[in-house]
C-alpha cells in the first residue's frame, strides 16, 4: 500500500505505541544508571560516566549501518516492521540483565553493566532506526506527519512519566541491589509491551517498496551530510539532546542531595512530563498555525527559561523548583513534536528528488546524533560531579560537600539552559516550510 495523505487513527496510535519502548529505554538508564554505578556499586563518577557513554558511542557508529540494512530489507511486512519485533524483544531481554549483576568484585560488576549496556544499545539501534524511518514512508503529507508525531510524543510523554516516576519508586520500595533488579525486570516488561504494540498496530500501515540508493554506505552518508536543512536541524537536535541528557542524569541527584526530600524524584518527573502529556496536542495546533520551525523555537526558549529558574534549587522553596520543572516540561513537549515532524520532511523531499529511498540512512544518522547527545549528557554531568568533588559510595548515604551540591544544581539548570539557547543558532538556518515541502514533493 503506498503512502497516503491521511492515516487512520488506529495506525497513528499503533505507531505511537512504539514510544513505550523508546521512552522506557531512553529514560530509565539516563535517570538510574549513573546513580546505580556511583551510589550502589561504588564506582567513581568519572569511570561511571565512561561506562554510561561508551555503549552510546557504539550506537553512533551502528545507527547509520542499521538504517542502511533496513533500507535494503525485503519482506512482505515492509522493510521496517520485521526489525521492530526482532530487535525490540532483544532490547527487553538485555535491559532485564542491565541492573541484575550478581555481587562480585567491583571491576567485574562494572564489566557486567558495560557489556549489558552495549547489548541494549545494539538492539535499540535496530529497533529505533527503522521505527523513526517509518513516517516518511507512511504519509506524504506535511501536516499528517505532525499529527502522527503528536500521538507518538503524547505516548512518549506518558511513558516517560510512568517509567521515570515508577523506576525510583520501585527501587526505593524494594531497597538495595534487589530494588534495582526488580526495577529492571518491570521496565523490561514495559518495553516488551511497547514493542509488540507497535508491531501489531502498524500491520495496516502503508508500506513503500524499498528503492535503496546506489553506492556504498559512505557514499550515501556523504549525500545525507550535504542536505543543508537536515544538517542544521540535526545539529540543533543533538545539542538539545545533550541538554536533556544532563537534566535527566541530574534528577536523582537533585532530588536526594539538594532537595533532600523523600519521593522528590517522582514528583519532579510528574512535574516534567505532566505538562508535556497535556500540551502536546496544543503544540501540534501551534505548529499548524505558525509553522514547525517557529513552534520549535518557542518551545526551546520555554525549556531554557525553566532551566534558568531551576538554578534557585539550593535556596528557593521547593515549590519554585517544581514550577521550574513544569516549564521545562512544557518546552520539552514542543522540542519533541517539532523536530520529529521536521525530520521526515527532509527525508521525503530527498526521496522524491532522487527517486531512491534513504529514509533509513537519514534516520540512522539522526538517531546516532540523538544517541550521542543523550550519551554525552550523563557523561558531562558526571564530569561536573567530579569537578564538584562528588563522593561515591556503596550505600548512597554519604554527606556531600557544598561544592558537590552546587555542581549538581548548575549541571541541572544553567548548563542545559545555555545549551538550549546555543542550539537555536543552527535552527535559524533551517528553511523547509509547508509551501516549500509541498512544492518540492509535487515537482
Amino acid at each position: 500500500m503506498p503512502a497516503t495523505d491521511s492515516l487512520p487513527r488506529s495506525v497513528r496510535i499503533g505507531y505511537g505505541s512504539g514510544s513505550v519502548a523508546t521512552g522506557a529505554f531512553g529514560t530509565v538508564p539516563g535517570l538510574m544508571l549513573l546513580p546505580f554505578l556511583t551510589d550502589s556499586l561504588g564506582i567513581t563518577a568519572i569511570l561511571a560516566g565512561f561506562i554510561v557513554f561508551l555503549p552510546k558511542a557504539w550506537d553512533v557508529i551502528l545507527n547509520p549501518i542499521a538504517g542502511r540494512i533496513s533500507d535494503r530489507t525485503v519482506d512482505a511486512r515492509g522493510p521496517r516492521r520485521p526489525w521492530l519485533i526482532r530487535a525490540g524483544l532483544g532490547l527487553a531481554v538485555a535491559f532485564a540483565l542491565l541492573f541484575a549483576a550478581p555481587e562480585m568484585a567491583t571491576w567485574l560488576e562494572a564489566a557486567w553493566v558495560l557489556v549489558a549496556f552495549v547489548a541494549c544499545a545494539t538492539a535499540y539501534a535496530f529497533f529505533q532506526v527503522p521505527y523513526v524511518a517509518m513516517p516518511a514512508e507512511m504519509t506524504s503529507s506535511y501536516d499528517e506527519r505532525t499529527r502522527l508525531m503528536t500521538w507518538r510524543v503524547a505516548i512518549l510523554a506518558f511513558t516517560i512519566m510512568l517509567a521515570g516516576a515508577t523506576a525510583p519508586a520501585i527501587r526505593d520500595a524494594v531497597g538495595g541491589r534487589d530494588g534495582y533488579r526488580v526495577m529492571g525486570l518491570v521496565m523490561a516488561a514495559i518495553i516488551t509491551i511497547g514493542v509488540v504494540s507497535a508491531y501489531v498496530g502498524t500491520r495496516n500501515a502503508p508500506v513503500t517498496a524499498p528503492q535503496p540508493g546506489v553506492g556504498t554506505l559512505r557514499d550515501q552518508l556523504r549525500i545525507v551530510a550535504a542536505a543543508r536543512d537536515f544538517r542544521w536541524l540535526l545539529t540543533c537536535f543533538v545539542i538539545q539532546a545533550l541538554a536533556t541528557g544532563c537534566m535527566l542524569a541530574g534528577v536523582d541527584y537533585l532530588a536526594s542531595d539538594v532537595l533532600g526530600k523523600d519521593g522528590a524524584a517522582t514528583i519532579l518527573f510528574i512535574c516534567f512530563v505532566g505538562p508535556a502529556l497535556l500540551l502536546t496536542p496544543a503544540w501540534s495546533a501551534i505548529g499548524t498555525r505558525v509553522g514547525k520551525k517557529r513552534g520549535y523555537v518557542a518551545s526551546s526558549v520555554i525549556l531554557a527559561c525553566g532551566g534558568l529558574l531551576a538554578v534557585t534549587a539550593q535556596s528557593a522553596p521547593v515549590a519554585v523548583v517544581y514550577l521550574a520543572v513544569v516549564l521545562v516540561g512544557v518546552g520539552y513537549a514542543g522540542c519533541q513534536v517539532f523536530p520529529m515532524a521536521m525530520l521526515p520532511d527532509a527525508a521525503a523531499v530527498d526521496a522524491r528528488r532522487t527517486g531512491t529511498t534513504r529514509a533509513g540512512v537519514y534516520t540512522g544518522v539522526w538517531t546516532a546524533g540523538e544517541t550521542l547527545g543523550l550519551a554525552l549528557g550523563p557523561g558531562v554531568f558526571a564530569l561536573v560531579l567530579a569537578i564538584g568533588g562528588y563522593r561515591s559510595s556503596t550505600d548512597g548515604d554519604v554527606a556531600q560537600p557544598d561544592s558537590a551540591l552546587t555542581a549538581i544544581t548548575l549541571g541541572f539548570s544553567i548548563l542545559p539552559a545555555a545549551l538550549m539557547i546555543l542550539s537555536l543558532w543552527w535552527l535559524r538556518r533551517y528553511s523547509l516550510d509547508a509551501a516549500e515541502v509541498d512544492e518540492k514533493v509535487t515537482a
